[in-house]
């Protein structure tokens, strides 16, 4: 039971309510367990918070230590998403890798698993899946975190990882309505818009999101982007019409509607924070998501105020900032029930605990597909040098976590070399720097870079029978020696194209 400090009001109790702040370092700061007992309710967690799965469990326990019934959010994917695995790469593949098997069985037992290791160190909501569908192949930000192409792919998909991810008692949030998949710009930089009409938005970006609506998904993440078919003059966060008039009224969602990070550009740059949380709790937004970047009391303290005035000047009603206060309470309840439920309208995950604990390889293995080439892997064993082609990580995904199949390929062919290479002269110098060594090329949405394919002609060109292991969407065409695709770069896609390559 939370004991309020003396003098905090509700009002500045329920704006503290809709913050979900980050913080740095491994443990609690003391501000943050002060704002706790204050009435805030929520926290995020990112790479920057997480060393082992101990040390994140006794942090979850710090922060229960203050308020029973916190929420504990953090954005774990898996794939190339991971915070869990932040400096080892995820031992699940995401939602690009899923989708290309197409086993909603598959999906839900990963989810499942991910969701069992979560609860397991203290989280209880996480801020996936994403349910975007991925209609632009160049887009900088979603890619492989999308299940696909196919609305009803990505639809069914998405309400299998609901299901398995709230089978594990983690709370669901399912991202970024109205979808975020045919945007050419990453919403951490600019602000994206999508110029479609309302029959193609019904049809192919809200489709996964209704599925994820019925399957029970207790969040719904908003998307930073401009949608004119649907708000001329508001971004989706900040709009009355797409989080009242469209999820709420005419879709009839009733969890929690959380928004994406509020200090990145898309918002940040335009409105402010302090204005973008008050003109999104005012569209319908219920939690306001801040921290990846801005991570202290003092950004706590200017929302809560602005909140607080807001009320006070009319300009917010105070019977909003309740009802969204009330809603995080309200999830914060369901996180605190007997673990073992079995939300959603499929039943749950039958028999979840019976999945296998190496469930996230047995998917990345399925996933692989060998796309060209009949290879002869190197003779006795011999070793390669591994190219990486490393094109710049976007916010998401971020720069710590490893990825490849360098690591894994020096363990099972010793002596193995490994290079990281971006830029014109990319091709070049992996040439020299291979010598005789069988040549295997990394590379990561080889369409979206002219650079990258570029190195790949003059490797190609000097030595046709480089192997190419393409990590992110496969749209250009295959070649080489052998084309592998892995649909994603987690730790256990490597590990499946190492086994292709030594002929594992």
């Amino acid at each position: 039971m939370t004991t309020l400090a003396p003098g905090t009001d509700t009002l500045t109790r329920d704006a503290l309510t809709v913050l979900q702040p980050g913080f740095t370092g491994t443990t609690a700061p003391d501000w943050l367990l002060r704002r706790l007992g204050e009435g805030l309710a929520s926290v995020g967690l990112f790479g920057r918070n997480i060393a082992t799965p101990d040390q994140l469990a006794a942090l979850t326990a710090q922060l229960r230590s203050e308020r029973g019934d916190v929420l504990v959010a953090i954005d774990e994917e898996g794939g190339d998403v991971t915070r869990l695995e932040v400096r080892t790469g995820s031992s699940f593949p995401g939602n690009h890798a899923l989708g290309a098997v197409d086993d909603v069985e598959l999906t839900r037992g990963v989810a499942f698993e991910l969701g069992r290791r979560l609860a397991e160190c203290g989280v209880n909501l996480n801020w996936a899946p994403s349910a975007d569908v991925n209609a632009n192949p160049d887009n900088p930000v979603i890619g492989v975190r999308s299940f696909g192409a196919d609305p009803a792919l990505v639809a069914r998909h998405t309400a299998a990882y609901v299901d398995g991810m709230q089978a594990a008692g983690v709370a669901a949030c399912t991202k970024h309505f109205p979808g975020h998949g045919d945007t050419g710009v990453d919403s951490h930089h600019d602000m994206p818009r999508i110029d479609v009409g309302l029959d193609v938005l019904h049809a192919r970006d809200l489709a996964p999101f209704r599925a994820a609506i019925e399957a029970g998904s207790r969040a719904v993440m908003s998307a930073h982007i401009l949608v004119p078919a649907l708000d001329p003059d508001r971004p989706a966060t900040l709009s009355r019409r797409i989080l009242t008039g469209l999820l709420r009224e005419e879709m009839g969602y009733d969890g929690l509607i959380v928004t994406d990070g509020m200090e990145m550009q898309a918002i940040a740059g335009t409105y402010g924070i302090e204005r973008g949380s008050v003109l999104a709790i005012a569209a319908g937004a219920d939690a306001i998501c801040v921290g990846g970047g801005l991570a202290d009391d003092d950004t706590v303290l200017r929302l809560r105020d602005a909140l607080v005035a807001a009320v006070r000047a009319g300009e917010l009603p105070e019977e909003r900032l309740a009802d969204a206060a009330a809603r995080v309470r309200s999830l914060a309840e369901w996180t605190s029930a007997p673990a073992g439920r079995t939300p959603g309208a499929s039943g749950g995950v039958p028999g979840s605990g019976g999945v296998s604990s190496d469930i996230g390889l047995v998917a990345a293995r399925r996933a692989l597909t060998v796309t060209r080439g009949a290879y002869v892997p190197p003779v006795a064993g011999a070793p390669v040098h591994v190219a990486a082609f490393s094109p710049v990580a976007n916010i998401a995904v971020g720069d710590e976590t490893p990825w490849g199949v360098g690591a894994e390929l020096e363990r099972l062919l010793p002596g193995t070399t490994t290079g990281s290479y971006t830029g014109p002269e990319a091709g070049a110098q992996a040439l020299a720097a291979a010598g005789e060594h069988r040549i295997v090329a990394v590379v990561r949405d080889e369409h979206r870079h002219a650079w990258m394919a570029a190195a790949l002609d003059t490797l190609l060109a000097a030595r046709p029978d480089t192997v190419v292991v393409e990590m992110g969407v496969p749209q250009a065409s295959p070649r080489g020696g052998l084309h592998i695709a892995t649909y994603g770069a987690a730790r256990v896609c490597g590990v499946a194209a190492a086994e292709v390559i030594v002929g594992g």
